[in-house]
């Protein structure tokens, strides 16, 4: 094994222009247009071009000096990292602490045929001290480093499902337009039309152009055929965005035990995720795509929290919105279980559950239809009809989204697993290692208490770190507990004989 120091490859100087040249492009438009209004296009264009070439050639001048100033070796034992010229830094990794290796590529690196290495030791740390970045290198020494710091040898004797768990099928796009990424985006887009028309001085006329197209329109279907025209821009964008996210998606099991996703059209990602971090996973199903019948996989594992340096909120994705037989048939493969444990039978929560879900739902809208009705009389007359009619639109749906949300409610124990189940706008069904709990929180409010009810928090280092069981019997919730993880919570509890009665299980919600 070579221990030379090695540098970034010369090519990062061209890719760092072209971004530059982009930018400083994007930047100079609207100042060209603000400074051509007050005299000579000619001069306000030679000034937009000289802001534009100052701003590259400095760029560029900042990213030589980084290439000549980076170098980075991997030892037998280490792997090191040095950079800056001013602030030097120097940082090393210990390679059997190293537990992700994960390539990045956006359209013009893939062009260079280079990438980003992103080496991770899975844990968590201020300024980003527990990773290393290379930007960038070819794509051959990142695989390159991806396999020597992540080879494992195979245990004999370990389940041949080696291979790919789940490829992409098109299919699977047509729920993308269900998500509330729809809504956001159409929002987005109709903003983003306003900015853009305001850097260049004609937000008036474009908003004066739309009330023209709707000038003989009455105001409530103007506003309808506005929100419908977001929408539409809003399906638009997240079919695009879904294309480029999931776009050549594949997940693998590599030999030695490490899960392998890979997707992305324009920017191509590859995340390696080591087994032995895995600690269960998770079922992910927002309310558009769950009724549907789909579902997403995420991963609970260590060392997958967000840093200060990099974003990488998508690491924990395993599989995108699928139907849900997929999803769970994925989720067995994963965790090398013959059956998915999200599907098991759950047990039911007591009926007070229910109605705390149907007082608060009551309480969010009747609470604010009061609030105008009251100031109807002092300000105007229109907030009582505004206060009947949020009462008698949004109280059937509040009513409804709060049963659902009761029989979201479940948890079990099934083989090596805890699983838990809540959620009605976004329901989530988590499985989770029993041997992976390192705690247990109680909580019980003074509401609770009076309706014999108890919420239970697992406390894992995986994942977001604790997931919940939400109003649970108190003697119902303490033997699960002390079922799923025997002996860590037994010295707080005494025996009671009276009987504890609790709905019947029920099987996992469709």
């Amino acid at each position: 094994m070579s221990e030379e120091w090695r540098r970034l490859d010369p090519r990062t100087l061209l890719a760092g222009a072209a971004v530059l040249c982009g930018v400083a492009g994007g930047a100079a438009l609207p100042a060209v247009a603000g400074l051509s209004s007050g005299g000579s296009l000619g001069q306000a264009f030679v000034w937009g071009l000289s802001g534009v070439v100052l701003l590259v050639l400095v760029g560029t001048v900042g990213d030589w000096v980084r290439l000549r100033r980076t170098r980075y070796r991997v030892g037998p034992e280490r792997v090191d990292l040095h950079t800056g010229l001013l602030l030097l830094k120097h940082r090393s990794l210990a390679r059997e602490r190293i537990r992700s290796v994960d390539l990045t590529a956006n359209p013009l690196q893939r062009v260079l045929g280079l990438v980003k290495v992103r080496i991770g030791t899975g844990e968590n740390s201020v300024g980003g001290e527990s990773t290393l970045e290379l930007d960038l290198v070819t794509r051959a020494e990142g695989e390159r480093l991806r396999r020597e710091l992540l080879g494992r040898t195979a245990v004999a004797g370990e389940p041949d499902h080696d291979g790919v768990l789940a490829a992409l099928d098109p299919r699977w796009i047509r729920y993308a337009p269900v998500s509330f990424l729809a809504p956001a985006l159409g929002g987005a887009a109709a903003g983003g039309v306003l900015q853009v028309s305001d850097w260049f001085g004609a937000q008036a006329e474009v908003v004066d152009w739309i009330g023209d197209r709707f000038r003989d329109t009455s105001l409530t279907w103007t506003i309808v055929d506005l929100v419908l025209l977001a929408t539409a821009a809003g399906t638009v964008g997240a079919l695009g965005l879904w294309i480029e996210m999931w776009w050549n998606y594949r997940l693998e099991r590599e030999p030695g035990g490490t899960l392998r996703v890979r997707r992305g059209l324009f920017t191509a990602r590859s995340v390696t995720l080591e087994e032995r971090r895995l600690r269960g996973i998770e079922l992910v199903e927002p309310l558009g795509v769950r009724l549907f019948g789909a579902a997403r996989v995420d991963a609970v594992a260590t060392g997958l929290a967000e840093d200060d340096e990099d974003k990488h909120g998508d690491l924990k994705n395993l599989l995108p919105a699928a139907p849900r037989e997929r999803a769970e048939r994925v989720a067995a493969l994963v965790l090398r279980e013959p059956e998915p444990p999200t599907g098991a039978p759950l047990a039911a929560h007591p009926r007070a559950a229910r109605a705390r879900r149907l007082r608060r739902a009551a309480w969010s809208v009747l609470g604010p239809a009061a609030l105008l009705a009251a100031l109807g009389p002092l300000l105007t007359p229109v907030l009582l009809y505004v206060a009947a009619g949020w009462a008698l639109v949004l109280g059937p749906v509040a009513v409804l989204l709060a049963l659902d949300a009761y029989r979201a409610l479940g948890h079990g124990v099934s083989g090596g697993f805890l699983v838990a189940r809540s959620g009605t706008v976004r329901r989530t069904t988590v499985a989770l290692q029993r041997s992976g709990v390192i705690g247990w929180t109680v909580r019980q409010s003074y509401f609770q208490r009076r309706a014999g009810l108890l919420t239970l928090t697992a406390t894992t280092a995986a994942g977001a770190g604790a997931y919940t069981v939400h109003d649970a019997g108190e003697g119902q919730g303490l033997a699960f507990a002390a079922e799923a993880v025997p002996g860590l919570l037994a010295p707080f509890l005494e025996p009671v004989h009276t009987p504890v009665h609790t709905p019947e299980a029920r099987p996992t919600a469709r």
